[in-house]
């Protein structure tokens, strides 16, 4: 399994993955479409390049972090944003521990741009579960600098050299019809295209 950050121009089977670290179902997404792949991989399915494409559910969202209880009593009020909080099921029968209590709400661009550091040094996939995990499960801030160059370096990521900012606004906007606010987008090189909840076995069939 090879991960990118953009379309693959050898003629390998391909899966684009469409996504954004605050969403919750798209880590659940992102887990199970991993799991997939190396399923496929094993079972002689041959090599998938998995593309990794950043996508911002809301893309006005401050650095600042704010507790996304705060977020969800705006939007959907507070009996719904009590509810959401107190949840501990979304993702426990994949192995996930999403803790909605502790995440704070915050801009993803610089956590985009850390995984496109990570892609260009062959780590991606484990960039990409670090960041998830570090947004659901221990409540950190996705915009800091600091925090996210210790998850750099929990990943081996090097923190040296430049990401250029305006290219991934360039690939943002090129996702911004393709993505969802309420789940993952996947794209599957013969044009097949799922969203929202599948289940790993529908991403393995998918595969081909």
């Amino acid at each position: 399994m090879t991960t990118t950050t953009t379309p693959a121009t050898t003629p390998v089977r391909r899966v684009e993955l469409i996504h954004d670290f605050v969403c919750a179902r798209s880590y659940l997404g992102f887990t199970r479409l991993v799991r997939a792949l190396r399923r496929h991989e094993e079972e002689g399915g041959g090599p998938v390049d998995l593309v990794l494409r950043p996508y911002r559910v809301r893309p006005g969202a401050p650095a600042e972090a704010e507790p996304l209880f705060e977020v969800h009593k705006r939007d959907k009020g507070e009996e719904a944003a009590r509810a959401i909080r107190a949840d501990r099921t979304l993702g426990a029968a994949d192995g996930l521990r999403v803790r909605f209590d502790r995440a704070l709400f915050t801009s993803t661009f610089a956590a985009h741009l850390l995984r496109a550091r990570a892609v260009a040094q062959g780590r991606g996939v484990a960039m990409t579960e670090r960041l998830f995990r570090a947004y659901f499960t221990d409540g950190l801030h996705l915009s800091d600098p600091e925090v996210l160059a210790r998850l750099a370096e929990d990943v081996g990521v090097a923190t040296e050299g430049t990401e250029d900012a305006a290219l991934l606004r360039a690939e943002l906007a090129r996702t911004r019809d393709l993505g969802s606010e309420t789940g993952p987008v996947y794209r599957f090189g013969d044009s097949t295209v799922l969203a929202e909840d599948q289940p790993e076995e529908a991403l393995l069939a998918a595969l081909g």
